[in-house]
């Protein structure tokens, strides 16, 4: 990218890029910031055991599901989850995937019902004393995101999983976002409507919110996946990411940023591009899914758990060593695991599960003993109260919402409220990793 598309970008945002991180010590009382490779609470160290639940906005919409909204967060709450990572934005458009309603439409009208949501979605952790961290838009189809964002402005989009275009043509077209001069404005145009909202359930802008955690770019952003195409692209998505970053600074001086990114799994090994990425970010995001990227196999589990753990320890080790080299703190944000088989009803075992979760949270416990990065985990995802009667257990509209979304089966990674083994393992690792006075 040239000098001239930077300048387009940062002018795109309407703030200087040099902004930087520069303001975390400054966080006023209530609000979590960076120090080093720590992050810290009114002079304490912060530190979570967190989900994801992607689907609270959409509870707090329904008038019917805001009480459903409430015990979810008292469950969590009950297990020692001090934080939750959920959608704040989605794209209405073509993908077949996508979950409806969004946030926002290709006329660009919002959805206000929405928008309400996430403000009782917000209220709900606040009384709780819990934070969120809220994602943007995405990298995948399940919540329209950058694939959509390029078809409002060119009418061209491709589905992901289609099997006339391949892997990884969908992450390769979406990645053309960051390039896209009016896709990339209309994106600043969302975030500085929501950044710069008042809640209106309880009357407090955003900024000035403590139960925000972070402000997070976007889920999983990828410069592309084929190589032709990350040499292409890297200028504008570090551009795009930069600019990103100061714009929510310039409106909300109080938050982190972070930037939702998977990892080295992200940028085809090389580390070099995680570190440039985080350059204008607050902490690492580390992302960890052994299923999906091939280190297990779901019908034996038995028989490849070894190996499979031996490549997230690895992983896991070298985002602790790369957060380490920018002195910042490091969350494993998302990482699941399937049900044992690869079933997915919620009276089947969760013995690899179980084990997978301890493997994570030994790393962040570890780290924690040695004054290390890891200052929080966020396990994916939470399914509470919701159960699906379908047998084929793929989602309907007027299903009930779970932390599987909509284009997955559901019950593949969600913890439920009757999954015991599982809310064991995770409220002991709540009570060993919980910030002491």
């Amino acid at each position: 990218m040239s000098t001239n598309r930077r300048t387009v970008l940062a002018g795109l945002a309407a703030s200087p890029l040099a902004i930087g991180t520069a303001r975390a010590a400054t966080a006023a009382p209530g609000f979590v910031r960076r120090e080093g490779i720590g992050l810290m609470r009114d002079g304490r160290p912060w530190r979570h055991t967190g989900a994801n639940a992607w689907y609270l906005a959409w509870l707090g919409a329904d008038p019917a599901g805001r009480a459903r909204l409430g015990r979810e967060l008292d469950r969590l709450q009950a297990i020692g989850v001090r934080n939750v990572r959920l959608l704040a934005w989605a794209e209405e458009g073509p993908l077949r995937a996508s979950v409806t309603p969004g946030f926002v439409n290709r006329a660009g009208q919002r959805n206000a019902a929405l928008l309400i949501g996430l403000d009782h979605a917000m209220a709900e952790l606040a009384r709780r004393d819990m934070t969120g961290v809220l994602y943007l838009t995405n990298n995948w189809e399940w919540s329209g995101g950058m694939m959509t964002r390029l078809w409002y402005e060119t009418g061209h989009y491709l589905d992901n999983n289609d099997p006339t275009h391949p892997w990884p043509a969908f992450p390769d077209a979406g990645a053309q976002f960051y390039a896209n001069r009016p896709a990339v404005a209309r994106f600043f145009d969302d975030v500085r409507a929501l950044v710069g909202r008042v809640n209106s359930v309880t009357g407090r802008a955003y900024r000035d919110d403590p139960a925000i955690l972070s402000w997070q770019l976007c889920n999983e952003p990828r410069p592309g996946v084929s190589p032709e195409v990350m040499a292409r692209v890297l200028p504008d998505y570090y551009a795009w990411i930069d600019a990103t970053a100061a714009l929510i600074r310039s409106i909300d001086p109080n938050h982190l940023v972070s930037l939702g990114m998977e990892g080295t799994i992200a940028s085809a090994g090389r580390e070099d591009i995680v570190v440039r990425a985080h350059q204008s970010i607050d902490y690492l995001t580390a992302h960890v899914w052994p299923l999906n990227w091939g280190w297990v196999d779901g019908k034996n589990l038995a028989g490849t758990w070894d190996a499979g753990r031996a490549k997230v320890e690895a992983y896991v080790a070298t985002h602790v060593r790369l957060a380490k080299a920018l002195n910042k703190p490091l969350v494993i944000e998302e990482f699941g695991f399937p049900r044992d088989g690869e079933l997915y009803d919620p009276t089947v075992p969760t013995t690899f599960r179980q084990r997978y979760y301890r493997l994570i949270y030994a790393a962040a416990e570890a780290s924690l003993a040695e004054g290390g990065p890891i200052a929080g985990t966020n396990f994916w995802g939470w399914n509470g109260e919701a159960r699906t009667t379908r047998p084929d257990h793929r989602w309907h509209a007027g299903d009930p919402l779970m932390g599987d979304p909509p284009h997955e089966p559901q019950g593949w990674y969600g913890n439920f409220d009757s999954d015991a083994p599982m809310i064991a393992v995770i409220r002991d690792h709540a009570a060993r990793f919980a910030t002491r006075a």
